[in-house]
């Protein structure tokens, strides 16, 4: 883009120029935090939302600023490990649980997204996200914690044997109770969820490790069944695991799941 516009200064102008309609549109919604943070996690660009929540009066004094100044400490340290995962392991973090501060500076439930900020060499610089909130006060829905739980216990543990039905005892709660909240809260289910994951650590380990079979891949990801594996992997990503690694290789693949097929994976 920059090229057509005359030049590398035009072009960054021209960047500049996106952000701020980017920021005016964010700005409009009350409900939606929006930020842009280098790699050290100061904040380069937020909406009006965001400054209101940490108690500020401008943007001007929120820019600059990392997540610890401005953050109740037990909230601060939890976005500072998500930041640090997304910009260490460029991958992105989708509808992600957890607990931000409303408009009254209570606690609430919210849905974070967070992706890499790559330049034009494909170096990652900071990241962008968004935190919608989903209007839920913290003590009035403490089940939310529960969930929270349960999907990060999901994320974190995909490579092993999952008993989804003993992690819905373990919080005390019935099966179908937690795949209703998962499908009001994310819009899909925990099994959906489960396979996601999995395949993002398989689409992770074949960009890390080109010397890795697919079947020793599949196997570290939580597969017991590799065709099982290559029938999901194709539906995801419309390759067979060979053929993605292929285009790896050309540098023609990209390195996490889309989230808009979490569809194609099945209930």
């Amino acid at each position: 883009m920059a090229d057509a516009l005359g030049g590398a200064g035009q072009g960054a102008r021209w960047r500049s120029v996106e952000l701020a309609a980017i920021e005016t549109l964010f700005d409009a919604l009350s409900d939606v935090a929006f930020f842009v943070k280098d790699r050290d996690g100061r904040y380069l660009a937020v909406n009006h939302t965001l400054v209101r929540r940490c108690g500020l009066r401008s943007k001007q004094e929120l820019v600059g600023k990392t997540v610890l100044e401005v953050h109740p400490r037990h909230l601060a340290s939890n976005y500072m490990a998500q930041d640090r995962h997304v910009i260490e392991a460029g991958c992105a973090i989708r509808q992600h649980l957890e607990l931000h501060l409303y408009p009254n500076r209570r606690h609430g439930w919210c849905l974070t997204h967070k992706t890499p900020l790559r330049d034009d060499g494909g170096a990652i610089v900071g990241l962008v996200g968004t935190s919608h909130d989903l209007g839920l006060a913290d003590e009035q829905h403490p089940v939310y914690r529960q969930i929270a739980s349960i999907a990060q216990h999901i994320r974190d543990h995909y490579h092993q044997p999952l008993c989804l039905e003993q992690l819905a005892r373990d919080a005390g709660l019935s099966l179908a109770r937690v795949e209703r909240l998962f499908q009001r809260v994310f819009h899909y289910s925990p099994r959906q969820l489960l396979l996601q994951s999995r395949l993002n650590g398989a689409l992770a380990l074949m960009a890390a490790d080109d010397a890795r079979s697919i079947a020793a891949i599949a196997a570290a990801c939580g597969y017991t069944d590799h065709s099982a594996f290559s029938r999901q992997f194709k539906a995801l990503t419309g390759w067979t695991p060979v053929q993605y690694r292929a285009r790896l290789r050309e540098g023609g693949a990209p390195a996490t799941a889309p989230a808009g097929l979490l569809a194609s994976l099945g209930a």
